[in-house]
């Protein structure tokens, strides 16, 4: 058994198929002064035939995963757009009088050098697309064909050193029961390709296996925890092979709840809402019954692209996803670019604290020209349905008022182009930084509803970076402190009539029900995958008995005194409704 990282969910059990490394070796071709025009020649064609397959690419993609997944590809156009790429081919070629292909393959190897040695994930995964990108002008420049997957109608589980978009994209999914891959990040493009498509994904088991995984080994995936067993005795395949027949029948078990009311046995309802970045994820969350969307990601429709997103491309996006709900409420987060979240066509300042700078709001307020297109956009889809905006990362009531400026200045706009908008759009903040929650008897005369941010809330309360391995573990979601900050905005939105939304990792959490039922929190935003197995749990825990836990709980000094308590509380109510039985 072999621990990688765990980077798209799902069992998968089978034959192993390893992909030949994709890389070149070229010897030295030096060219004549009267060859040069013919090199370049050579290289622009190349960069034709190579944007025509990814324009392909990207539709093929559309139509299987959708739009904003298909961005990815935007990015590979991008790059061989960017003047930087190309000059640097085209000054070796001049300058060192080398064949085109040489060219390419030195520039990519400077440029993913280059990204390597930065202690920067995202510039990493950058490196990626430059590869990808650079060997697909490299096969149309050596004319050699694609590497082939198996024909057989068997499916396999795909072994590769990394796997790129381009090679994903022709994958039939469901030929491919899983991918092991030796290195590579959760957050890559292949790794939100593969849960897009369903695919079980592990990664970065390079320098972990005793030996090379072969074509023929039977594998099995475990996309959860992470892990990957090579040829595995019997007694592990049963075991493996039950827990997948468990988990696909909990998926039915469970799906018969997406038309059931959210509602506790003694009567107090919490709406379920869905986090999504696409329309293809609310498409999933409106199968699994959610109430509305509870945040919409917009900074998705601004990333893998090679340009910011148009007013009209925002607004089509935003009006479908107002028209499959239905009524039902859409709340759009404004842009939250920075941090962990870059754009490859805007290059953001470096900071040596990036998750405490130029960021969310701060760049939205800086960059009002980008903020008013997004906003027009929000505003023109509202006439469609029950839109609502909602403002990321505020720390004052300046931010707050200075957005809505901007909004209202947007409102007059479309008014005076007689284009209809709905005119008492629902406007709320994020709750993300203890500044934010130490004025929110101010920020709740500024708003309609207030939605609690809890991962960015925990980290920047207790002061841990959730990605450092070094202190992750202090990232503590049930640390007194966290559970005071949340009662002290809930107090104060009760007393201003303002709604209390929860989003965030914490808020698909079940253990966390009783916390939300005992605060008396109107609604829980979550993952599309979470929300039939929180709305279980929500059926069978009591909202009383819930507020009287949340009094003890005050009362408890550590977040392994809660933890422990409220995991307690739920065998309790899971025995009390008959779904566990007592230990001996």
């Amino acid at each position: 058994m072999i621990q990688g990282l765990p980077a798209s969910d799902g069992i998968a059990i089978g034959k192993a198929f390893v992909l030949p490394n994709w890389e070149w070796e070229l010897p030295e071709q030096l060219i004549g002064v009267g060859d040069l025009a013919l090199e370049f020649e050579r290289l622009y064609e190349g960069v034709k035939r190579s944007k025509q397959e990814i324009h392909k690419l990207k539709i093929e993609m559309d139509e299987t995963v959708g739009a904003e997944e298909s961005g990815i590809f935007e990015a590979h156009l991008a790059i061989l757009d960017d003047p930087v790429f190309m000059n640097e081919i085209k000054g070796i070629i001049q300058r060192q009088y080398k064949a085109a292909e040489v060219a390419v393959k030195e520039a990519i190897d400077h440029f993913v050098t280059m990204f390597d040695l930065l202690d920067d994930e995202y510039m990493k995964e950058r490196a990626l697309d430059i590869k990808d990108v650079g060997n697909r002008l490299l096969k149309h420049l050596l004319g050699v064909p694609e590497i082939a997957l198996p024909t057989d109608a068997q499916p396999f589980i795909l072994v590769a050193r990394e796997l790129t978009p381009s090679q994903l994209i022709h994958l039939k999914p469901e030929m491919v029961l899983g991918i092991v891959t030796m290195v590579g990040s959760p957050t890559s493009h292949s790794a939100i390709m593969s849960r897009a498509f369903g695919i079980p994904l592990v990664m970065g088991v390079e320098g972990k296996l005793p030996e090379p995984i072969e074509t023929g080994d039977l594998l099995i995936v475990d996309g959860r925890a992470g892990y990957v067993h090579v040829n595995p005795n019997a007694d592990t395949v049963i075991r493996y092979s039950e827990l997948r027949q468990r988990e696909t029948e909990t998926r039915e078990r469970l799906q018969q709840l997406a038309l059931v009311p959210s509602v506790t046995p003694d009567g107090m309802t919490i709406e379920l809402a869905a986090n999504i970045s696409s329309l293809k994820e609310l498409d999933s969350a409106l199968r699994n019954g959610a109430q509305g969307v509870g945040l919409f990601r917009t900074e998705f429709l601004y990333m893998d692209r090679s340009r910011f997103p148009t007013e009209e491309e925002q607004f089509e996006v935003y009006r479908q996803a107002a028209e499959k709900l239905q009524g039902k409420p859409l709340i759009i987060r404004t842009l939250d670019i920075g941090g962990d979240k870059q754009l490859d066509y805007f290059e953001l300042p470096e900071e040596d604290n990036p998750f405490l700078g130029y960021r969310a709001i701060r760049f939205s307020l800086n960059r009002k020209d980008l903020f008013k297109v997004q906003l027009r956009a929000i505003l023109r889809a509202s006439a469609y349905g029950n839109v609502q905006v909602m403002y990321p990362l505020i720390a004052s009531v300046e931010e707050v008022r200075e957005a809505n400026a901007v909004l209202e200045e947007a409102k007059r706009e479309l008014a005076a182009e007689g284009i209809p908008f709905q005119e008492k759009l629902r406007t709320g903040i994020m709750i993300e930084v203890p500044a934010a929650v130490a004025i929110a008897e101010l920020l709740a005369e500024e708003v309609s509803f207030f939605s609690i941010g809890t991962n960015d809330l925990i980290q920047f309360t207790l002061a841990v970076d959730r990605m450092n391995e070094h202190i992750g573990h202090m990232y503590e979601p049930f640390h007194p402190a966290v559970l005071r900050m949340l009662k002290t905005v809930v107090a104060a939105a009760k007393r201003h009539g303002v709604q209390v939304n929860i989003c965030g990792e914490m808020a698909g959490d079940v253990r966390s029900m009783p916390i939300w039922l005992g605060l008396g929190i109107h609604e829980l935003s979550i993952s599309a995958q979470s929300i039939l197995s929180v709305k279980e749990t929500m059926l069978r825990t009591n909202a009383q008995e819930s507020r009287f836990l949340m009094e003890e709980i005050f009362r408890y000094r550590t977040a392994k005194e809660i933890r422990e308590r409220l995991e307690r509380f739920h065998a309790e109510e899971a025995i009390a409704q008959g779904n566990i039985r007592p230990g001996p």
